[in-house]
């Protein structure tokens, strides 16, 4: 990747957390070798949490068997914070039965030990296409407020000629703002918000951005 490509396009962030030291370092250098991730690497279930919560990754390699440690308690406590956060189970003991548990929980994949790095790269470009990861923040920004305001319109039933209506702004504006081509002005958002009863910080709040 190009410097050019990384300063339009932000990391991907991606935390792991596995007790086998030599394998977390073996997971670390590959993912800053492939030049678009950031790495952060844990051996303790709480020291993840400490850092996740201080800030969302993008991604979560998770290792559901670690001694006293509980994967599965470690993934419903991830999932209680981020309900949509992209987590791929590793682990050198799976089974159908885990493997059905795991996934009914909301998991976007499954690593069996022992993987190859082909394995581990095509798992990570699935879950960087499906959820939109990597590409330029403003980008997300815009497809993340114009999906919002899409769903705001369709829970009232509202065209896109209701919305024009009410916010006093013409169709093309708020039809390219729903498809995230553009990222509203600050006056078209605050007046697509009072056409929606809402402030524009609870439109932007509600993004998770």
């Amino acid at each position: 990747m190009t410097a050019d490509a990384h300063e339009s396009h932000a990391l991907v962030d991606v935390a792991v957390l596995d007790d086998d030291r030599d394998f977390l370092q073996y997971i670390e250098d590959f993912l800053r070798d492939e030049g678009i991730y950031a790495a952060r690497v844990f051996e303790r279930a709480e020291e993840l949490m400490e850092s996740v919560e201080a800030q969302r990754p993008d991604i979560v390699l998770l290792d559901m068997k670690m001694g006293r440690t509980r994967g599965d308690e470690v993934l419903e406590r991830l999932l209680a914070l981020y309900p949509d956060l992209c987590v791929i189970i590793v682990t050198g003991y799976p089974s159908l039965e885990d493997m059905r548990a795991t996934f009914k929980k909301n998991v976007f994949d499954y690593l069996a030990k022992p993987f190859t790095l082909g394995q581990l790269r095509q798992v990570l470009a699935n879950a960087v296409e499906r959820y939109g990861l990597g590409r330029a923040l403003q980008d997300r920004l815009r497809e993340k407020l114009g999906q919002r305001i899409r769903v705001l319109r369709a829970e009232r039933d509202w065209s896109l000629k209701d919305l024009a209506a009410a916010s006093r702004l013409s169709v093309s504006q708020i039809s390219s703002i729903e498809r995230g081509a553009n990222l509203p002005s600050m006056e078209s958002l605050l007046a697509i918000a009072r056409a929606f009863g809402l402030k524009p910080s609870q439109i932007l709040a509600s993004i998770d951005f």
